[in-house]
């Protein structure tokens, strides 16, 4: 399966730690010499390239609790916006990398 979602970061080293770290993303593979990686959190699969980033898509996360994993972000120092509720129906939440590659993460809530 080729990545949902492409981002360009400017150290390829800070984004994978960022998203393995911080996110719960899987690596599924990189490049050292083309300066590339591919990971995966649940069914979203992302790409990171080194270069200029770009406002080229929005990566989206299932998570179990929201709330929870927007507190814990913040104490990490994440960028993180405010949570979004669709009244019976999901929370959503705006994250950043260290590049501001926005990635959207969701709770479902009904059950």
């Amino acid at each position: 399966m080729a990545p949902t979602v492409w981002y360009h970061v400017r150290d390829l080293d800070e984004g994978r730690r960022f998203y393995r770290e911080l996110l719960g993303f899987e690596e599924l593979g990189v490049d050292f010499e083309a300066r590339w990686s591919t990971l995966r959190r649940g069914a979203m699969e992302i790409g990171l390239a080194e270069g200029e980033p770009a406002d080229d898509g929005v990566a989206h996360v299932d998570v179990t609790d929201l709330k929870e994993e927007a507190e814990r972000l913040r104490g990490a120092g994440v960028e993180v916006g405010i949570v979004l509720e669709l009244t019976g129906e999901m929370r959503l939440l705006d994250v950043y990398d260290p590049d501001g590659n926005r990635i959207q993460l969701a709770q479902e809530l009904r059950d």
